[in-house]
Protein backbone atom coordinates (compact mmCIF):
# COMPACT_ATOMS: atom_id res chain seq x y z
CA UNK A 1 0.00 0.00 0.00
CA UNK A 2 0.87 3.53 -1.01
CA UNK A 3 2.48 5.81 1.74
CA UNK A 4 0.37 8.43 0.42
CA UNK A 5 -3.27 8.18 1.41
CA UNK A 6 -4.84 11.76 -0.89
CA UNK A 7 -3.09 13.54 -3.20
CA UNK A 8 -4.59 16.61 -5.09
CA UNK A 9 -3.89 17.01 -8.51
CA UNK A 10 -3.77 20.64 -9.74
CA UNK A 11 -7.17 21.32 -8.25
CA UNK A 12 -8.66 24.60 -9.11
CA UNK A 13 -12.20 25.79 -7.87
CA UNK A 14 -14.24 28.80 -8.93
CA UNK A 15 -17.22 30.22 -8.72
CA UNK A 16 -19.41 31.89 -10.94
CA UNK A 17 -20.22 32.45 -14.20
CA UNK A 18 -17.64 33.41 -16.17
CA UNK A 19 -15.11 30.41 -15.01
CA UNK A 20 -13.28 30.03 -18.47
CA UNK A 21 -12.27 33.68 -18.26
CA UNK A 22 -11.31 33.53 -14.85
CA UNK A 23 -9.05 30.65 -15.71
CA UNK A 24 -7.44 32.25 -18.66
CA UNK A 25 -6.65 35.26 -16.46
CA UNK A 26 -4.85 32.11 -13.40
CA UNK A 27 -3.28 31.06 -16.56
CA UNK A 28 -1.19 34.50 -17.03
CA UNK A 29 -0.67 35.54 -13.41
CA UNK A 30 -3.54 37.41 -12.12
CA UNK A 31 -4.38 37.48 -8.51
CA UNK A 32 -7.81 36.48 -6.59
CA UNK A 33 -8.59 40.01 -6.12
CA UNK A 34 -7.76 40.60 -9.88
CA UNK A 35 -9.90 37.51 -11.50
CA UNK A 36 -13.40 39.03 -9.21
CA UNK A 37 -13.21 42.48 -10.25
CA UNK A 38 -12.68 41.77 -13.78
CA UNK A 39 -15.20 38.40 -14.33
CA UNK A 40 -17.42 38.39 -11.28
CA UNK A 41 -15.45 34.92 -10.48
CA UNK A 42 -13.96 33.85 -6.84
CA UNK A 43 -10.88 31.71 -6.82
CA UNK A 44 -11.63 29.26 -4.13
CA UNK A 45 -8.38 27.46 -4.77
CA UNK A 46 -6.20 27.67 -7.99
CA UNK A 47 -3.62 24.53 -9.44
CA UNK A 48 -2.97 23.22 -6.37
CA UNK A 49 -1.06 19.97 -5.64
CA UNK A 50 -0.09 18.40 -2.17
CA UNK A 51 -0.03 14.29 -0.89
CA UNK A 52 -0.67 13.31 2.50
CA UNK A 53 1.06 10.85 3.87
CA UNK A 54 -0.60 7.97 5.49
CA UNK A 55 -1.20 7.70 9.39
CA UNK A 56 -0.36 11.63 9.99
CA UNK A 57 -1.74 14.43 11.06
CA UNK A 58 -1.63 17.19 8.31
CA UNK A 59 -2.73 20.80 9.07
CA UNK A 60 -3.79 23.36 6.38
CA UNK A 61 -3.33 26.69 7.72
CA UNK A 62 -4.49 29.98 6.64
CA UNK A 63 -6.83 33.09 7.23
CA UNK A 64 -10.25 33.75 6.36
CA UNK A 65 -10.25 33.28 2.16
CA UNK A 66 -7.16 31.56 2.39
CA UNK A 67 -8.94 28.22 0.56
CA UNK A 68 -8.64 25.86 3.25
CA UNK A 69 -11.83 25.17 4.51
CA UNK A 70 -12.59 24.57 0.32
CA UNK A 71 -9.79 22.39 0.23
CA UNK A 72 -11.15 20.05 2.63
CA UNK A 73 -14.40 19.77 1.31
CA UNK A 74 -12.80 18.24 -1.80
CA UNK A 75 -11.62 15.72 0.17
CA UNK A 76 -14.83 14.19 0.46
CA UNK A 77 -16.18 15.62 -2.54
CA UNK A 78 -18.69 18.03 -0.37
CA UNK A 79 -17.26 20.43 -3.07
CA UNK A 80 -16.62 19.05 -6.88
CA UNK A 81 -13.15 20.72 -7.85
CA UNK A 82 -13.44 22.51 -11.32
CA UNK A 83 -10.22 21.30 -12.28
CA UNK A 84 -7.76 18.96 -11.60
CA UNK A 85 -8.20 15.66 -9.51
CA UNK A 86 -8.50 13.80 -5.77
CA UNK A 87 -6.82 10.85 -5.62
CA UNK A 88 -7.64 8.51 -2.76
CA UNK A 89 -5.59 5.66 -2.52
CA UNK A 90 -5.08 5.53 -6.37
CA UNK A 91 -8.75 6.55 -6.54
CA UNK A 92 -10.08 9.59 -8.19
CA UNK A 93 -13.02 10.98 -6.23
CA UNK A 94 -14.11 13.19 -8.82
CA UNK A 95 -14.94 10.44 -11.19
CA UNK A 96 -16.80 8.60 -8.48
CA UNK A 97 -20.48 7.47 -8.91
CA UNK A 98 -23.07 9.07 -6.32
CA UNK A 99 -22.80 4.93 -5.02
CA UNK A 100 -19.32 5.23 -4.76
CA UNK A 101 -19.35 8.76 -3.05
CA UNK A 102 -21.60 7.22 -0.78
CA UNK A 103 -20.04 3.91 0.70
CA UNK A 104 -16.94 6.52 0.76
CA UNK A 105 -18.35 9.04 3.08
CA UNK A 106 -19.65 6.20 4.94
CA UNK A 107 -16.62 3.63 5.16
CA UNK A 108 -13.43 5.76 4.64
CA UNK A 109 -13.78 9.35 5.38
CA UNK A 110 -15.57 10.77 8.85
CA UNK A 111 -15.83 14.66 9.27
CA UNK A 112 -15.51 16.67 12.33
CA UNK A 113 -16.93 20.26 11.93
CA UNK A 114 -16.49 23.51 14.26
CA UNK A 115 -19.91 23.52 14.94
CA UNK A 116 -20.52 19.72 16.19
CA UNK A 117 -23.26 18.97 13.99
CA UNK A 118 -24.86 17.05 16.87
CA UNK A 119 -28.44 16.45 17.14
CA UNK A 120 -30.44 17.48 20.19
CA UNK A 121 -32.89 14.77 20.48
CA UNK A 122 -30.76 12.14 21.02
CA UNK A 123 -28.20 11.24 23.76
CA UNK A 124 -24.72 10.95 23.66
CA UNK A 125 -24.57 7.43 23.02
CA UNK A 126 -27.50 7.90 20.25
CA UNK A 127 -25.35 10.86 18.27
CA UNK A 128 -21.93 8.75 18.76
CA UNK A 129 -23.69 5.44 17.45
CA UNK A 130 -25.65 7.46 14.71
CA UNK A 131 -22.53 6.51 11.60
CA UNK A 132 -23.33 2.84 12.37
CA UNK A 133 -27.44 3.23 12.44
CA UNK A 134 -26.75 4.63 8.99
CA UNK A 135 -24.31 1.69 7.68
CA UNK A 136 -27.05 -0.86 9.15
CA UNK A 137 -24.74 -1.96 11.80
CA UNK A 138 -27.09 -4.08 14.70
CA UNK A 139 -27.64 -2.09 17.55
CA UNK A 140 -26.19 -4.02 19.95
CA UNK A 141 -23.14 -4.03 17.88
CA UNK A 142 -23.18 -0.14 17.29
CA UNK A 143 -23.67 0.60 20.59
CA UNK A 144 -20.69 -1.09 22.04
CA UNK A 145 -18.64 0.12 19.65
CA UNK A 146 -19.91 3.66 20.42
CA UNK A 147 -19.60 3.22 23.87
CA UNK A 148 -15.81 2.10 23.37
CA UNK A 149 -15.81 5.60 21.40
CA UNK A 150 -17.05 7.23 23.84
CA UNK A 151 -14.97 6.01 26.98
CA UNK A 152 -11.43 6.49 24.36
CA UNK A 153 -12.16 10.71 24.30
CA UNK A 154 -13.16 10.35 27.89
CA UNK A 155 -16.97 10.96 28.22
CA UNK A 156 -17.31 7.50 29.72
CA UNK A 157 -20.52 7.83 32.48
CA UNK A 158 -22.25 10.52 30.03
CA UNK A 159 -23.33 7.93 27.30
CA UNK A 160 -27.58 8.64 28.40
CA UNK A 161 -26.88 12.59 28.61
CA UNK A 162 -28.95 14.77 26.18
CA UNK A 163 -26.25 16.91 24.28
CA UNK A 164 -27.84 19.88 25.52
CA UNK A 165 -26.50 18.90 29.16
CA UNK A 166 -23.08 19.05 27.72
CA UNK A 167 -20.38 21.90 27.48
CA UNK A 168 -18.94 22.47 24.03
CA UNK A 169 -15.32 20.65 24.94
CA UNK A 170 -17.70 17.82 25.52
CA UNK A 171 -19.93 17.98 22.90
CA UNK A 172 -16.69 18.37 20.49
CA UNK A 173 -15.92 15.43 22.58
CA UNK A 174 -18.81 13.94 21.00
CA UNK A 175 -18.50 14.69 17.74
CA UNK A 176 -15.02 13.45 17.48
CA UNK A 177 -16.33 10.19 18.80
CA UNK A 178 -18.61 9.80 16.41
CA UNK A 179 -16.32 10.42 13.35
CA UNK A 180 -14.12 7.53 15.12
CA UNK A 181 -16.98 4.85 15.81
CA UNK A 182 -17.04 4.84 11.67
CA UNK A 183 -13.33 3.54 11.84
CA UNK A 184 -12.46 5.71 8.77
CA UNK A 185 -9.53 6.29 7.74
CA UNK A 186 -9.12 9.53 7.31
CA UNK A 187 -10.44 12.11 9.80
CA UNK A 188 -11.32 15.54 8.19
CA UNK A 189 -11.41 18.14 10.82
CA UNK A 190 -12.81 21.84 10.07
CA UNK A 191 -11.62 24.22 12.64
CA UNK A 192 -13.09 22.10 15.18
CA UNK A 193 -10.97 23.45 18.25
CA UNK A 194 -11.59 27.19 17.22
CA UNK A 195 -14.97 27.78 19.33
CA UNK A 196 -13.51 26.25 22.40
CA UNK A 197 -12.18 28.15 25.29
CA UNK A 198 -8.17 28.18 25.16
CA UNK A 199 -8.07 25.91 28.43
CA UNK A 200 -10.47 23.34 26.47
CA UNK A 201 -8.64 24.17 23.04
CA UNK A 202 -5.31 22.75 24.88
CA UNK A 203 -7.30 19.84 26.58
CA UNK A 204 -8.87 18.77 22.99
CA UNK A 205 -5.47 19.22 20.91
CA UNK A 206 -3.83 16.76 23.74
CA UNK A 207 -6.59 14.37 23.55
CA UNK A 208 -6.39 14.38 19.70
CA UNK A 209 -2.49 13.88 19.26
CA UNK A 210 -2.76 10.91 21.64
CA UNK A 211 -5.80 9.26 19.88
CA UNK A 212 -4.21 9.34 16.65
CA UNK A 213 -0.90 8.30 18.00
CA UNK A 214 -3.01 4.93 19.58
CA UNK A 215 -5.13 4.71 16.37
CA UNK A 216 -2.36 5.40 13.54
CA UNK A 217 -5.46 7.29 11.63
CA UNK A 218 -4.47 9.92 8.95
CA UNK A 219 -6.02 13.44 10.06
CA UNK A 220 -6.64 16.16 7.46
CA UNK A 221 -6.88 19.24 10.16
CA UNK A 222 -7.62 22.87 9.44
CA UNK A 223 -7.07 25.94 11.69
CA UNK A 224 -5.88 29.46 11.24
CA UNK A 225 -3.85 29.25 14.77
CA UNK A 226 -0.16 28.62 13.61
CA UNK A 227 0.66 27.82 17.10
CA UNK A 228 -1.97 24.90 16.77
CA UNK A 229 -0.82 24.31 13.44
CA UNK A 230 2.81 23.29 14.73
CA UNK A 231 1.57 21.88 17.70
CA UNK A 232 -0.46 18.95 16.38
CA UNK A 233 0.99 18.93 12.40
CA UNK A 234 3.41 16.40 11.02
CA UNK A 235 3.41 18.39 8.04
CA UNK A 236 2.15 21.47 7.33
CA UNK A 237 0.90 23.24 4.43
CA UNK A 238 0.39 26.89 4.18
CA UNK A 239 -2.44 28.96 1.97
CA UNK A 240 -3.16 32.43 0.78
CA UNK A 241 -5.97 33.60 -1.70
CA UNK A 242 -6.23 29.81 -2.69
CA UNK A 243 -2.74 28.73 -3.51
CA UNK A 244 -0.34 26.76 -1.79
CA UNK A 245 2.29 28.18 -0.49
CA UNK A 246 4.62 26.27 1.55
CA UNK A 247 4.50 22.66 2.67
CA UNK A 248 7.27 21.02 4.73
CA UNK A 249 7.47 19.97 8.92
CA UNK A 250 6.92 22.93 11.39
CA UNK A 251 10.20 22.24 12.25
CA UNK A 252 11.62 22.78 8.67
CA UNK A 253 8.67 25.53 8.04
CA UNK A 254 10.65 27.60 10.71
CA UNK A 255 14.00 27.29 9.61
CA UNK A 256 13.08 27.90 5.83
CA UNK A 257 10.34 30.10 5.20
CA UNK A 258 9.40 29.94 1.69
CA UNK A 259 8.46 33.56 1.33
CA UNK A 260 7.92 36.53 3.39
CA UNK A 261 3.98 35.30 3.77
CA UNK A 262 5.36 32.53 5.46
CA UNK A 263 7.94 34.26 7.26
CA UNK A 264 5.20 36.76 9.11
CA UNK A 265 3.07 33.60 9.69
CA UNK A 266 5.60 32.21 11.46
CA UNK A 267 6.68 35.02 12.98
CA UNK A 268 3.68 35.00 15.07
CA UNK A 269 4.16 31.22 16.39
CA UNK A 270 5.55 30.41 19.74
CA UNK A 271 9.08 28.54 18.31
CA UNK A 272 9.71 27.18 21.64
CA UNK A 273 6.99 24.90 20.33
CA UNK A 274 8.21 24.09 17.26
CA UNK A 275 11.87 24.55 17.60
CA UNK A 276 13.37 21.31 19.09
CA UNK A 277 17.43 20.99 20.64
CA UNK A 278 18.60 20.01 17.38
CA UNK A 279 18.08 23.52 16.02
CA UNK A 280 19.63 25.43 19.14
CA UNK A 281 22.43 22.97 20.30
CA UNK A 282 26.15 24.30 19.77
CA UNK A 283 29.57 22.63 19.81
CA UNK A 284 31.32 22.85 23.23
CA UNK A 285 33.98 24.64 22.59
CA UNK A 286 36.41 22.57 25.18
CA UNK A 287 36.60 19.11 25.57
CA UNK A 288 38.75 16.63 27.50
CA UNK A 289 39.52 13.17 27.91
CA UNK A 290 39.16 11.59 31.05
CA UNK A 291 42.77 10.10 30.32
CA UNK A 292 43.88 13.71 30.40
CA UNK A 293 45.97 15.33 33.08
CA UNK A 294 44.58 18.04 35.28
CA UNK A 295 47.41 20.62 33.70
CA UNK A 296 45.94 19.76 29.89
CA UNK A 297 42.36 20.03 31.45
CA UNK A 298 43.44 23.77 33.16
CA UNK A 299 45.22 25.14 29.70
CA UNK A 300 42.09 23.96 27.65
CA UNK A 301 40.03 25.98 30.23
CA UNK A 302 42.71 29.18 29.96
CA UNK A 303 42.88 28.99 25.78
CA UNK A 304 38.95 29.18 25.71
CA UNK A 305 38.48 31.20 28.51
CA UNK A 306 35.92 29.02 30.43
CA UNK A 307 35.84 28.14 33.60
CA UNK A 308 34.26 24.42 33.25
CA UNK A 309 35.22 21.68 31.03
CA UNK A 310 32.98 18.64 29.43
CA UNK A 311 34.95 15.13 30.07
CA UNK A 312 34.66 12.14 27.34
CA UNK A 313 35.85 9.13 26.62
CA UNK A 314 37.23 7.64 24.03
CA UNK A 315 34.09 6.88 22.04
CA UNK A 316 32.96 10.27 23.15
CA UNK A 317 30.99 8.94 25.94
CA UNK A 318 30.08 12.12 28.19
CA UNK A 319 31.98 11.23 31.86
CA UNK A 320 31.22 14.57 32.86
CA UNK A 321 32.18 18.12 33.60
CA UNK A 322 35.32 19.13 35.30
CA UNK A 323 35.19 22.94 36.75
CA UNK A 324 37.93 25.33 37.20
CA UNK A 325 37.66 24.98 41.22
CA UNK A 326 37.68 21.25 40.90
CA UNK A 327 40.18 21.34 39.11
CA UNK A 328 42.87 23.74 41.22
CA UNK A 329 41.75 21.86 43.95
CA UNK A 330 42.88 18.67 42.36
CA UNK A 331 46.34 20.25 41.53
CA UNK A 332 46.83 21.27 45.11
CA UNK A 333 45.99 18.06 46.35
CA UNK A 334 47.40 15.95 43.90
CA UNK A 335 44.24 14.29 42.73
CA UNK A 336 43.06 12.72 39.25
CA UNK A 337 40.83 14.09 37.02
CA UNK A 338 38.61 11.77 38.28
CA UNK A 339 38.56 12.32 42.02
CA UNK A 340 37.00 15.80 41.38
CA UNK A 341 34.49 15.95 38.21
CA UNK A 342 30.94 16.17 38.36
CA UNK A 343 29.38 13.43 37.03
CA UNK A 344 25.32 14.10 37.38
CA UNK A 345 25.47 16.41 34.49
CA UNK A 346 22.02 17.34 33.13
CA UNK A 347 21.60 15.62 29.59
CA UNK A 348 18.94 16.16 26.70
CA UNK A 349 18.04 14.46 23.12
CA UNK A 350 18.08 16.31 19.91
CA UNK A 351 14.26 15.62 19.38
CA UNK A 352 13.15 17.36 22.53
CA UNK A 353 10.94 20.41 21.94
CA UNK A 354 12.94 24.07 23.45
CA UNK A 355 9.58 24.63 25.10
CA UNK A 356 10.13 21.42 27.50
CA UNK A 357 14.03 22.02 28.51
CA UNK A 358 13.34 25.58 29.66
CA UNK A 359 12.90 24.70 33.19
CA UNK A 360 15.64 22.53 33.30
CA UNK A 361 18.15 25.19 31.40
CA UNK A 362 16.52 27.68 33.60
CA UNK A 363 18.19 25.59 37.10
CA UNK A 364 21.16 23.57 35.85
CA UNK A 365 24.22 25.24 36.75
CA UNK A 366 25.51 24.69 33.49
CA UNK A 367 24.43 24.42 29.98
CA UNK A 368 22.58 21.10 29.18
CA UNK A 369 24.15 17.77 27.72
CA UNK A 370 23.13 16.50 24.76
CA UNK A 371 23.75 13.18 24.29
CA UNK A 372 22.58 10.30 21.74
CA UNK A 373 20.87 6.86 23.18
CA UNK A 374 24.05 5.47 23.47
CA UNK A 375 25.21 8.55 25.83
CA UNK A 376 28.13 10.19 23.42
CA UNK A 377 27.72 13.82 23.71
CA UNK A 378 26.30 15.57 20.83
CA UNK A 379 26.46 19.02 21.55
CA UNK A 380 25.50 21.57 24.36
CA UNK A 381 22.21 24.08 25.08
CA UNK A 382 23.57 26.90 26.83
CA UNK A 383 20.93 29.79 28.64
CA UNK A 384 21.76 32.01 25.93
CA UNK A 385 20.65 29.70 22.97
CA UNK A 386 17.29 28.90 24.52
CA UNK A 387 16.71 32.55 24.94
CA UNK A 388 17.77 33.95 21.44
CA UNK A 389 15.97 30.90 19.74
CA UNK A 390 12.75 32.71 21.72
CA UNK A 391 13.39 36.36 19.42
Amino acid sequence: MSDIIIEAKNVTKLYGIRRDEAMELLEKGAGKAEVLEKTGVTTALYDVSLQIPRGQIFVIIGLSGSGKSTMVRCFNRLHRPTAGSILFNGSDLTRMSGEELREFRRYKAAMVFQSFGLMSHRSVLGNVAYGLEVRGVPREEREKRAAETIAMVGLEGWEENRIDNLSGGMRQRVGLARALANDPEILLMDEPFSALDPLVRKDMQFELLSIQRKLGKTVIFITHDIDEAFKLGDTVAIMRDGRLIQVDTPERMSANPADDYVRRFIDSSDKSKVLSVRNIMITPASLIKQSDGIDHALREMRKNALSSVYVVDGRMKLGGILTLNDAMRAKREGLNLSDVMIREVTTTSTDVLVEDIMPLSAEAPYPLAVVDDEGRLLGIVTKASVLSSLI
